[in-house]
């Protein structure tokens, strides 16, 4: 890589010096900015030829420096006599001005090194594209080097050489002396002009009728600067010392072989012996048949054997030759038109320019670039030729790249697009862009695009003739794909809309409507929404074409994908504005069916898409029911796992319900048949949740009772106290309490001594006005206290062993002697369980047992069972007795307690001593009093 880079460097160095000091010194450098060497021309090509431009104007030209140093090995008097040479043809050049000479921008400039002189822009000579590359640099330009001249170029180059002597001949009354490849340039157009006028001969009488021409002797002494190319010089120049115009011709003729066989004259002349080759070139020119020009086109061969004959009065004149048939080619005859095309008024130029579209197709590419396209867009500071112009600047638009078209044609249509008068020009242009805007988008920059190309499409839809706002809303779907969003929404919609709403034409309000139709594709949903279907409404007439229009815009934006109407738009908005133009008078039956068939699709899809939304919303209000039921479930589970021994006091009290109710096996019965229809509306995951809760009361039951165990003194160590011992103590603590013992206040029994809470679950509705029952609490206890948790499934029933639906739940203080139960919550709380066998509660039985109240079966009977309960409980179905009334709370220490805060219709008050008591004669009820005092 920094070979190539110290390669380049050193060629660009080198390039640098060979300009400066080519031109070092000379004057033309103190206006022109010289730059790179392109070609080589002129007698011997001795003019080195650079790119220049002009300092004051940027005027691009070309730059001819002969440097003194290829003379260095000349005496000075031959040195003298080439530089004299060669300021004679500048200068003569200089002097003459026509289209088919090489125009000269500076005169020559002499230095101590070089002469120099500017011209217009030059690409080369035509010995350099045919292959002579003398005099250039080592790195030939692959421009020259790959170069190829099409027909139409060697027809009109060769043609114009004919008129350039033909201005010579006839005009100016002179012999140019020297026409051979190297003095015929082609110019950055590519136009052929003659230059090299160092050894032309002016008449001696132009004002006569017979011009004479004087001629010097062939000195082979001189330096072969000072004479002419003898390849394509006449023979009379040599044999005779004599010449005239037709000398120029013979030279013509040379050259046309020249162009046809790669660059080769038709003969080669020893210069050492100049004569002898030429009475050799006589001998062959005077046998020359069409063998030997087998090369030269046909139509033209016959041609140039007449210019290559030995007697001058023979060949063609330069006028003669412009009339022959092989330049009437037609490709010749158009770039000769745009020769001339300054001298042809406007009505000419139009019809040239209608014709010219079925022309350039033949054309080459390069040709039409390089001499078509200039021609025309100078034609553009002509508003009246505009329209006769633009079509042909388009056309070539379409064969040139992208970045061609951003360089030579993009900047010449700049004005064009913003040219507004005269207005009949203006709306041809207008039409004549809107049938190309595929061109324009695709080929011009997105900047251009919108400073440019869209403000002129915006300026059609505004326009007052109808006809181009119809062609600009047939033409914007064609590229609507190419316009970018924020343009489209927020320039190009607005204008629809307004040409749709303001105009007065049938036809232009109908392609509105087409015209926003096609592009829905291109605009996002919401737009569409909020945008183009609200001005649906405000469209005012109601012709069956517009009505139509509306219609299809409404089914486009209901069945595309990526659009659709949202449903709420379809009730409230859609629906309401289509039905009522289904039934105007205006439409005949086939648009009245098309009405009706998009407003059914609507419905259809309106009831499908608001029912698909109900029953979703139902099944996810089912499952989120289901769900409930199974947390309810999952936390039953996990207290009955995780609190085994707690189920064990939870069955004894059960039992203690049992005996105190004595009416709860009849609605025990009605409660197991509620049970039953409640699981019948269970889930199979909830049936399978309850399977696994039996299961593993199943296996609580099947468990060993828990004995306790004696264990020698060790470290202290944290374990779960045996719950059996304390229970044993506790209860006959109780049993020793006497029927007359005052009951504890709360603040004496709770102050130092954790209260644990006891969920307890009411399902016997229990008569309070008829039956005596003191339950033995004081109103002032705290409800909701920790220590002893107690789990208690939702399934699970003190009194009755069952749950039903709708039961409440009550907290009772547990008395002072209780307090080592809070070691049996602290165990599940960390995660681990102690297997521990079910305590043995015979004694308790045994205390409780055969002391319960006894009541007579009259007393029974006249009892309102629910009246006492419906105090605490609100019977089934009420508000607030759902799952949550009864569900445990987890305290911060892992603890469970159970209570009834969240039920609206637990009270504590209504625990207190209900207005009657039930007479007991055992002691027993006492005792139970003080059991739950």
């Amino acid at each position: 890589m920094e070979s190539m880079l110290n390669k380049l460097k050193s060629t660009v160095t080198k390039v640098t010096a060979d300009v400066t000091s080519a031109v070092m010194g000379n004057p033309v450098t103190r206006e022109f900015d010289v730059g790179r060497h392109i070609a080589s021309g002129g007698n011997g090509l001795a003019w080195k030829i650079f790119n220049g431009t002009k300092k004051s104007t940027k005027q691009e030209v070309a730059v001819f420096v002969f440097d003194k140093k290829l003379i260095d090995k000349y005496q000075k008097f031959e040195k003298d006599q080439i530089i004299d040479s060669l300021k004679r043809g500048v200068q003569q050049l200089t002097r003459l001005r026509h289209p088919r000479l090489l125009t000269v921008q500076h005169p020559l400039e002499e230095s101590r090194d070089c002469l120099a002189f500017c011209t217009e822009p030059v690409f080369a000579s035509l010995a350099n594209v045919l292959g002579n590359w003398e005099n250039l640099p080592s790195s030939i330009s692959p421009d020259i080097k790959d170069y190829k001249l099409y027909d139409v170029e060697t027809k009109y180059g060769l043609l114009q050489v004919s008129e350039g002597l033909s201005f010579l001949h006839s005009s100016v009354k002179m012999v140019h002396g020297n026409v051979t490849p190297e003095n015929i340039i082609l110019n950055k157009s590519g136009a052929w002009k003659i230059m090299g006028f160092d050894f032309c001969v002016s008449s001696s009488n132009p004002s006569e009728q017979e011009p004479k021409f004087p001629c010097k002797e062939w000195d082979p002494n001189l330096p072969s600067l000072c004479l002419p190319n003898p390849e394509y010089l006449a023979p009379e120049y040599i044999l005779s010392v004599s010449c005239e115009t037709a000398s120029d011709m013979y030279s013509l003729g040379t050259v046309m072989y020249a162009v046809f066989n790669k660059g080769k004259p038709i003969f080669e002349v020893n210069k050492q012996d100049i004569y002898k080759s030429f009475s050799r070139q006589l001998d062959q020119l005077s046998r020359l048949g069409s063998s030997s020009l087998t090369s030269i086109p046909e139509e033209v061969r016959d041609h140039v054997k007449l210019l290559l004959n030995v007697t001058p009065t023979v060949r063609p004149d330069a006028d003669q030759m412009t009339k022959i048939p092989f330049f009437d080619d037609v490709g010749a005859v158009t770039l000769q038109y745009f020769d001339t095309l300054f001298q042809r008024d406007n009505l000419q130029k139009s019809q040239f320019f209608k014709g010219l579209p079925k022309v350039l197709p033949k054309l080459p590419k390069r040709v039409i670039v390089q001499r078509i396209l200039p021609a025309l867009t100078s034609e553009f500071v002509n508003p009246d030729m505009v329209p006769f112009v633009l079509p042909n600047v388009l056309l070539i638009a379409e064969e040139c790249t992208k970045e061609e078209y951003v360089k030579l044609i993009l900047p010449e249509l700049g004005p064009v697009f913003k040219q507004q008068e005269p207005i009949q020009a203006s709306n041809m242009i207008l039409l004549i862009f809107l049938q190309k805007m595929d061109l324009l988008l695709t080929k011009t920059p997105p900047d251009e695009i919108k400073n440019s190309v869209l403000p002129m499409v915006y300026r059609a839809l505004e326009a007052p003739s109808i006809q181009i706002q119809e062609l600009c809303l047939n033409i914007i779907p064609t590229f609507a794909n190419l316009i970018d969003y924020p343009s489209m929404k927020n320039a190009l919609i607005p204008r629809i809309k307004n040409a749709c709403l303001q105009t007065s034409s049938l036809a232009v309000r109908v392609n509105s409507l087409v015209c926003l139709g096609k592009i829905l594709e291109y605009l996002d949903k919401w737009f569409v929404l909020d945008d183009i279907l609200p001005f649906l409404q405000q469209i005012p007439s109601k012709e069956p074409a517009v009505l139509m229009g509306i219609l299809g815009i409404y089914k486009c934006t209901f069945t595309h994908k990526k659009l659709g109407i949202t449903k709420e738009q379809l009730a409230g908005k859609v629906l309401p504005h289509l039905i009522p133009l289904s039934i105007e008078n205006n439409l005949n039956l086939n648009q009245f069916s098309s009405f009706i068939a998009v407003i059914k699709e609507m419905l259809s899809r309106l009831e499908s898409e608001h029912r698909t939304k109900l029953e979703q919303l139902h099944m996810m209000q089912e499952q989120q029911r289901s769900l409930d039921i199974g947390n309810q479930m999952n936390a039953s589970e996990e207290t009955s796992v995780t609190h085994a021994g707690s189920q064990q006091i939870d069955k004894v009290f059960n039992n203690i319900g049992a005996d105190l109710l004595t009416g709860g096996e009849s609605e025990n019965k009605e409660d197991g048949l509620q049970n039953k229809q409640k699981r019948a509306s269970l889930t199979l995951e909830e049936k399978q949740k309850l399977a696994k809760e039996q299961e593993q009361a199943q296996k609580l039951k099947s468990q060993q009772p828990l004995k306790p165990q004696v264990h020698a003194p060790v470290a202290p160590v944290k374990q779960t106290k045996d719950l059996t011992d304390t229970l044993m103590d506790n209860m006959t603590s109780l049993t020793s309490l006497s029927v007359s013992t005052p009951k504890l206040s709360a603040s004496s029994t709770f102050t130092s001594v954790p209260s644990t809470g006891l969920n307890m679950m009411f399902s016997t509705p229990i008569d309070n006005t008829k039956r005596n029952l003191t339950n033995g609490l004081n109103a002032n206890m705290g409800f909701q206290t920790s220590g002893f948790s107690m789990p208690v499934s939702p399934n699970q029933n003190f009194f009755s062993g069952t749950s039903t639906a709708g039961g409440g739940t009550m907290t009772l203080g547990a008395p002072p002697t209780l307090s080592s139960y809070s070691s049996l919550s602290s165990a599940p709380a960390a995660g681990k369980q102690a297997p521990q066998r079910p305590a043995d509660m015979s004694a308790l039985n045994n205390l409780f047992g055969p002391q319960k109240p006894k009541v007579s079966m009259n007393q029974l009977s006249q009892q309102k069972p629910n009246q006492w309960l419906n105090q605490f409980v609100p019977p089934p179905g009420s508000p607030g007795m759902g799952s949550a009334a009864m569900g445990s709370q987890v305290n911060v220490m892992g603890q469970t307690t159970f209570g009834m805060q969240g039920n609206p219709f637990f009270n504590p008050q209504n625990f207190a001593q209900p207005p009657t008591t039930m007479t007991s004669s055992s002691s027993a009820s006492n005792d139970l009093k003080d059991l739950f005092g």
